[in-house]
């Protein structure tokens, strides 16, 4: 057989299988991390909504409680200059806090309208999520009254005040024109705590104004608003004990009650330029209802399971009644004025700092967890 004829040998194959993971690549780690960013962002836009503003109300108020608490004034009561001694710093630390608060908070927001347009008209149609489209003005409004730069006359503050309270009025004419025109069943079916929020947005217009000097367009918002708040107030109190248009969680809203009065008595007082008998009926109305609410703790003792964000709704309403309460003791001048003023300022103070507590410790909880569908995933494979 010749060597044609000969067939090549097989030769055996050594496969070595060495233990070593496969490395990602830069590009599939980019890609994980860009997933993960557009997860994230899209979840806390989608999560965020207008009740977040309830953490600008609770620091804005408080920077202008704090900023009548150290002016110092001629003549003041021993309990009034306790609050002398708090460091005008602190005050100026405040106000940048609740800027940067609300700066964000509305940054979020104004995204939340352009990539879930959707979620934002139905927050608009809800009887409850439209009141809170009022909070971002009125916190404007009050960040405007505290603010260290922009004193009432210079132009700069006028041109604001504007920015501010067109959109408070312009919701007016879309909630007070829904109760005028579908009349008393729609209201009473609608109503609830926090359509008092549209009033108080009104009465903030109307201080803010009067301090410009403006007195006809602060008489202007605080009829708008004290006209409707009689009859939210008149239906409210009747619909209270049954009313089942709020969750429990949501009961501390109910605290509003009292925010509504106690800025209705604010708003006069800059009106007519001193506290007179009108601002102390609304101040003891608020006074009153504060008392009502806190002597009934289990009325939000379902609300106080679990850490919500509408626990900020007890901070706001304080802090109003505290306001009114520093012009009440400068008007009295008498020691059980400036005691309740100085009772209820320390509550605010309190009430406010513990809030930023509880909240830091728990940002984690809100935010959301890091989950790719499938698409996603299959999109970094391919890369």
């Amino acid at each position: 057989m010749g060597d044609s004829d000969k067939q090549p040998q097989p030769q055996p194959h050594v496969v070595v299988v060495l233990p070593i993971d496969v490395p990602v690549t830069k590009t599939q780690s980019n890609c994980k991390s860009q997933i993960h960013i557009q997860s994230l962002s899209s979840s806390i836009l989608s999560q965020l909504h207008a009740g977040y503003f309830r953490i600008s109300l609770s620091l804005t108020s408080q920077a202008l409680l704090w900023k009548n608490l150290i002016e110092p004034i001629q003549d003041a009561h021993a309990l009034r200059r306790v609050f002398s001694l708090i460091p005008s710093t602190a005050f100026t630390l405040l106000w940048w806090l609740a800027l940067l608060t609300l700066v964000t908070l509305s940054f979020l927001y104004v995204l939340r309208c352009f990539f879930h347009f959707n979620m934002v008209k139905d927050e608009f149609l809800n009887h409850v999520g439209v009141n809170y489209l009022f909070a971002p003005w009125i916190s404007w409004l009050f960040l405007l009254e505290s603010s260290p730069f922009f004193p009432p006359t210079t132009l700069y503050y006028k041109i604001l005040w504007w920015v501010f309270v067109v959109p408070v009025v312009m919701l007016d004419v879309k909630i007070y024109g829904q109760w005028f025109i579908k009349g008393k069943r729609f209201l009473s079916t609608v109503a609830n705590p926090t359509n008092q929020l549209s009033v108080i947005g009104n009465l903030v217009g109307a201080h803010a104004a009067a301090q410009m000097g403006w007195k006809e367009s602060a008489i202007f918002m605080f009829s708008l608003g004290i006209a409707h708040y009689l009859v939210l107030f008149v239906t409210l109190y009747q619909r209270l004990p049954g009313n089942n248009n709020l969750p429990a969680m949501l009961r501390p809203v109910f605290f509003l009650f009292f925010a509504a009065p106690s800025m209705a008595s604010l708003a006069w007082d800059s009106i007519c330029g001193k506290f007179d008998s009108a601002s102390k009926m609304l101040f003891f109305l608020s006074l009153f209802l504060f008392m009502s609410l806190v002597s009934r703790p289990m009325l939000f003792k379902k609300s106080m399971k679990k850490f919500n964000v509408a626990w900020w709704a007890y901070s706001f309403p304080l802090t109003t009644l505290a306001l009114a309460s520093t012009e009440y003791a400068q008007e009295v001048q008498g020691a059980v004025a400036h005691v309740i003023m100085l009772v209820l300022s320390s509550l605010s103070v309190l009430v406010s700092l513990i809030l930023m507590i509880i909240t830091a410790l728990n940002t984690s909880m809100h935010l959301p967890a890091h989950n790719l569908d499938s698409k996603q995933k299959s999109n970094c494979a391919a890369t």
